[in-house]
């Protein structure tokens, strides 16, 4: 659309300058348009910005300071939502036609087959402060309006169906703008002016509650909630299951609805204060939640103030503050924290169309408060947690995905990487752009199978790219490897912990070498055994391994990760010999004692003769083991539950570490927990408390890390030290292994952008991909 030029001078000015240019990365849909029609007409230049491709292009004339101050500021005066990855400018060559004078925004078009760059999705933003001003104010004609949005805020990611970013290839294409919305839309001093999602009530999406539209519908949503009802919301990126935070009754039919015994609920409040309430929040955690993205933010809750069912196990609470108008609208009416919780059943994916959900919701809701605006795409709510001050991603979705990540290697080639099996994302990469999925919950049946393929094919059309080759994890019996290996195109296998360690290091732009710390649940390693505490020594392209845990059975396999109990059977029936006396002993009697000896005897068996009992170095099921010996966990819901309930347990505690041990085998080191657990459990026989030896155990797998450390580094490992894997979600755990490791003043890093668990294994294999793609064509060469 073209906006109305500014008047030009009579005649041509003899010092003026004309450049071309180009700006690349998160810059449609942000604002960016508007922001260089202000840029351009405040310092007097004329000529044109366009949405090409992906990326904002134009010409711009003047005299020669304002052309380069021009220039100076579309970097460093950017719209907060916009990332700006690249400014290319050129000489334009010749006059600037009449027509041109003024400064215009041009109709967008696609770029031409030879553009270079990958095209970018802006993720969606919440409701800016202007916007909830208006929606609260009885003289504004969006007054309690719950769809209005602006050129600061609202959907972008789940409502984009093709680039470039025009409201002409977004849902909302099939709202037309009324007169005023339209007046707004053109008008370059309303900061609507080119807003692809504003509407209003007399053109935009309407809410509806069965027959009742409107406010009759809010006020029926509103009137379920308080009488202790469930609701289903169609929210921005999929369907959100609603209640009382504060009603047990209505949050435990909640989870039985769900299928979601234990793993914590997402509590939302009106505003700052409401989360002051709930939880104690520092100025990093206050920062986090008011920013445009309003993750979810991990914070330590107060006792008592929502049901006990909201965050069992853990003392604390995942509070975010509303994102869109509707959400305003709900918590302004109900004057309480809600519950605000993922629309699926468990171990699916969130409801996106609304027939799915009414037949995949149908049990779970009393009602469903919808729209007539059709979700383009899924995705969750971000998850951060603050670790001193740095905000750590847990889970990268709404808000953040799929915002590039740098690669510190350019990827020569368009890449594909799968990722793994729990907290799945897919990556797509080129150049040094790496573009991850939203997490999408675990890749474990063929539903969340299909909504990954979707949401693939959906991304690789919107950014452009033909990838030609596939980055995957080891494991052949992950999903995502069995989907990598159908495809017809050359794949790069990439280790699971290399992976891990190797996200860390692209977000800190390491192109050298490091050492590496990956502890988790289970991977594949490269001898075909199960991996989990791993210390690796490698870069970007490959790894050796220099130290690990010792191994332990899994009795039962998979049931095992289900059952700590087996763990802790494991550990102490057939722990790896490796010189240190085994724990199993008079000390384990009152363990055993708790369960079926029958059952006992024959996992024991099972543990010591190797019967669906694979064997893994793995320092998640250790976390899994100590918390079933110390009474915390039988059975678990959710990966990480017993490592949550050890950490929890631990609190700030600082008491004496229990003993650990280090011993060379294989021709690594090799951390021996016997003495750990013998230490423990006599220590629990003479009376000490549970939450002295959870603090104890933390402390004693702290150490051990340190000297497995300590070892590679005399050895002549890097002294860079990046630390990955989900065991370093535990905020005690990365705080002791941290600081130790910088007492030995190693440099030690930790990803902050990408998750340090699963979520970030694609953007680890897309950028080992991109290092071994280099060095392979780097060595044609040679």
């Amino acid at each position: 659309m073209r906006t109305t030029p500014v008047p030009a001078p009579e005649t041509e000015d003899p010092h003026r300058t004309a450049v071309r240019f180009e700006v690349f990365g998160t810059v449609q849909g942000v604002g960016y348009r508007p922001f260089v029609h202000r840029l351009a007409t405040g310092l007097g230049l004329h000529g044109w910005v366009a949405n090409t491709g992906g990326h904002v292009e134009g010409i711009v004339a003047g005299q020669g300071p304002a052309v380069r101050e021009f220039t100076r500021a579309l970097r460093t005066g950017a719209p907060v939502l916009s990332r700006v990855l690249r400014v290319r400018v050129s000489p334009a060559g010749g006059r600037l036609p009449v027509m041109e004078r003024g400064f215009t925004v041009r109709s967008s078009r696609d770029a031409p087959r030879s553009a270079p760059a990958t095209r970018e999705v802006p993720p969606d933003a919440a409701l800016c402060d202007a916007c909830l001003r208006e929606l609260f104010d009885p003289q504004d004609r969006r007054h309690r309006y719950p769809f209005l949005a602006c050129t600061d805020c609202g959907p972008r990611a789940t409502v984009v169906e093709d680039l470039p970013y025009d409201r002409v290839r977004t849902t909302m294409r099939r709202f037309p703008l009324c007169a005023a919305c339209a007046a707004e839309y053109a008008d370059p001093r309303d900061r609507r002016f080119h807003a692809e999602s504003l509407a209003c009530p007399d053109c935009g999406p309407r809410l509806s509650w069965e027959s009742l539209h409107g406010e009759e519908a809010l006020r029926a949503a509103v009137k379920a909630v308080e009488s202790g009802k469930i609701i289903a919301l169609k929210g921005i990126g999929g369907y959100q299951l609603v209640c009382d935070a504060t009603d047990g009754t209505a949050v435990g039919e909640l989870r039985r609805r769900k299928r979601r015994p234990a793993k914590p609920f997402a509590v939302m409040v009106q505003d700052v204060n409401g989360a002051r309430a709930l939880a104690r929040i520092s100025r990093t955690e206050r920062t986090t939640l008011v920013s445009p993205v309003h993750p979810v933010v991990l914070l330590d809750a107060r006792h008592g103030t929502t049901a006990p069912a909201v965050h069992p196990g853990t003392r604390r609470i995942g509070l975010f503050l509303p994102t869109t108008g509707l959400h305003h609208l709900l918590l302004r009416e109900l004057s309480r924290p809600l519950v605000v919780t993922s629309g699926n059943q468990s171990g699916e994916p969130i409801a996106v169309e609304d027939q799915e959900a009414l037949t995949s919701l149908g049990s779970v809701a009393d009602g469903f408060l919808v729209h007539d605006r059709p979700i383009r795409s899924r995705y969750d709510d971000s998850v951060i947690q603050i670790t001193g001050r740095t905000p750590r991603t847990v889970r990268r979705a709404r808000g953040l995905a799929p915002a590039s990540l740098p690669l510190p290697v350019p990827a020569p080639t368009p890449v594909t990487a799968v990722g793994a099996q729990l907290k799945h994302t897919f990556a797509l990469a080129h150049g040094s752009a790496c573009q991850v999925s939203p997490q999408g919950g675990d890749l474990s049946s063929m539903a969340t199978l299909d909504a990954f393929t979707h949401a693939y094919d959906d991304l690789l059309r919107l950014t452009g790219l033909a990838p030609s080759v596939i980055a995957h994890d080891l494991h052949p019996g992950y999903l995502s490897t069995q989907w990598a290996s159908a495809q017809p195109l050359p794949r790069i296998p990439v280790q699971h912990h290399h992976a891990h360690l190797a996200a860390c290091a692209a977000e800190h732009g390491l192109r050298g070498p490091f050492t590496g710390v990956a502890y988790d649940g289970l991977g594949l390693g490269d001898d075909g055994t199960l991996w989990g505490g791993e210390i690796l020594v490698g870069d970007l392209t490959g790894y050796r391994r220099v130290g690990r845990f010792a191994t332990a059975p899994l009795p039962g396999g998979e049931a095992a990760v289900r059952h700590p109990t087996r763990m802790a059977l494991g550990y102490l029936c057939a722990l790896e010999p490796l010189g240190s006396p085994l724990p199993y002993s008079w000390l384990t009697h009152a363990f055993f004692d708790r369960f079926d000896p029958a059952e006992t005897a024959v996992l024991r068996t099972m543990a010591l003769k190797g019967i669906n009992s694979p064997r893994a170095s793995s320092a998640g099921r250790l976390f899994d083991a100590v918390a079933s010996l110390l009474g915390l966990a039988e059975t678990v819901s959710y990966e990480g539950e017993a490592a949550v309930a050890l950490e929890n347990a631990a609190g700030n505690l600082r008491p004496t570490p229990l003993p650990h041990r280090l011993v060379r085998a294989d021709g690594m080191w090799v951390y021996d927990p016997a003495p750990t657990l013998t230490a423990l459990l006599q220590r629990q026989h003479d009376g000490e408390g549970v939450p002295a030896l959870a603090a104890a155990f933390h402390l004693a797998v702290a150490e051990a890390t340190s000297g497995l450390v300590a070892r590679a580094v005399a050895a002549g490992a890097p002294r860079t030290v990046c630390l990955a894997g989900g065991c370093f979600v535990n905020r005690r755990l990365l705080a002791d292994v941290g600081r130790l490791l910088r007492a030995q003043g190693l440099r030690v890093l930790v990803a902050s952008a990408v998750p340090v668990g699963d979520g970030g294994i694609s953007y680890g294999q897309a950028a080992v991909a991109a290092a071994r793609l280099t060095r392979i064509a780097r060595l044609a060469k040679e």
